[in-house]
């Protein structure tokens, strides 16, 4: 074990988990000033719920080392053998328990991504339930899948450096398919965001904690990471430039919350790329990112006539999707010898492996988020009744508001 990069892995779980809070005030900013507490409680809850999840099964059915192809097994429940000495299956040089408090924050950030989709109407009580069922159900297997010692993407070959398909994809996806099964929020036509400052705090606060997300996933200080240092940050900023850029184009005003949001779509784009290809294939993967995320959030949501309330899907299910098939691109063992090489340097079997790999994460997770969806609603009625969504979630479902004295 070394101490340089025990140190290092728990300053990265704490820029990790600081990205969550920066979820809630990046989600709030952009809400009704009436439903900025109850959108903040979204991602301020599975802080609590599914961090206690983790520690009592979710890690061991993620990462044990017993499981089979698609799930872990049991061993690790309640963190048993999990203690200060590495676990050389994932790293030989921090602590296995430090390792589980790494990837605790991806599970953790996860959930509150996905509250994106259903802001403004999912009843409080029905998202308890929902995200200890989904933690579960959904992002153990995937996590496993990808990650975890002989689950099924990972022996395939695919490649995702930083939770691409784990984090951004899964989440995305069942933020559309509850934004779909909800149904749309009824002034959405007409909603927009209340208080962008608070946005633009929070998006800071997510991409400074990203470096600890994306960076920390080198479990190490080496040229690999030092490469994902210089990768996230210029793809978050071509990012900018291609949402800005793209927006210009159509509506000729580039806006604060379009260029946050190019930050978070070149982050989203890099993540499972970040530590397989070069910088100046960085560029271009968050250049498009941006673009493609612009599309998704301004087109597509219209076309398709869905309510993606805070663009969960827009920024982490499209981008997280450009990111998985850029990797099968650009990737190249030049950057990391442990990766693969991507069309772009000769081998066009990681890009198919990247296609499988995405597909696979669709298809799974839409068909548990409905099951899981359509089960509580038979029980708990996951959307608020019309006078709820009218005076506001903060007042009716937490009674409390953010503001006393408003114009908003």
């Amino acid at each position: 074990m070394q101490m340089g990069d025990s140190v290092f892995m728990f300053i990265a779980t704490l820029l990790v988990w600081l990205m969550t809070p920066g979820i809630a005030l990046f989600y709030g900013g952009m809400v009704k000033s009436k439903n900025v507490l109850s959108t903040a409680m979204h991602s301020y809850m599975p802080i609590a719920i599914v961090s206690i999840l983790w520690v009592l099964i979710g890690y061991s059915l993620s990462f044990s080392t017993g499981g089979n192809a698609f799930i872990g097994n049991f061993d690790w429940v309640g963190l048993k053998g999990v203690s200060f000495e590495p676990n050389a299956e994932y790293s030989a040089t921090i602590p296995h328990n430090m390792f589980m408090m790494f990837q605790m924050t991806f599970a953790v950030l996860t959930v509150a991504i996905i509250s994106g989709g259903f802001a403004e109407r999912m009843r409080f009580s029905a998202f308890i339930v929902f995200i200890v069922i989904w933690s579960l159900l959904a992002y153990a297997p995937v996590a496993h899948w990808v990650w975890g010692v002989g689950g099924w993407l990972r022996e395939l070959g695919a490649l995702d450096f930083a939770g691409g398909n784990v984090v951004h994809i899964s989440s995305g996806v069942t933020g559309l398919v509850l934004a779909i099964l909800l149904g749309k929020r009824k002034d959405s036509e007409s909603s927009s965001p209340h208080n962008l400052p608070l946005t633009f705090l929070g998006a800071t606060l997510i991409w400074f904690g990203w470096y600890g997300f994306n960076v920390g996933s080198a479990l190490t200080i080496n040229d690999v990471a030092m490469t994902v240092f210089v990768n996230t940050a210029i793809a978050a900023s071509a990012g900018i430039l291609g949402w800005m850029l793209i927006e210009y184009f159509v509506n000729k005003k580039p806006t604060m919350l379009g260029g946050l949001s190019g930050a978070i779509s070149g982050l989203v784009a890099i993540t499972p790329a970040c530590g397989f290809v070069t910088p100046a294939s960085s560029i271009i993967i968050g250049l498009v990112g941006g673009i493609v995320c612009f599309w998704g959030v301004t087109y597509l949501k219209k076309k398709l006539g869905y309510d993606d309330a805070l663009d969960a899907f827009g920024l982490h299910g499209i981008g997280g999707t450009w990111g998985g098939i850029a990797t099968g691109l650009f990737a190249t063992t030049s950057v990391n010898s442990a990766g693969a090489d991507g069309l772009f340097y000769g081998d066009f079997s990681l890009l198919w492996k990247q296609v499988v790999a995405i597909v696979a994460t669709y298809i799974f997770i839409a068909i548990i988020t409905y099951v899981i969806a359509k089960a509580i609603n038979v029980f708990v009625p996951i959307r608020v009744d019309e006078e709820q969504e009218s005076l506001g979630l903060d007042i009716t479902l937490h009674g409390e508001k953010a503001y006393h004295e408003t114009n908003f």
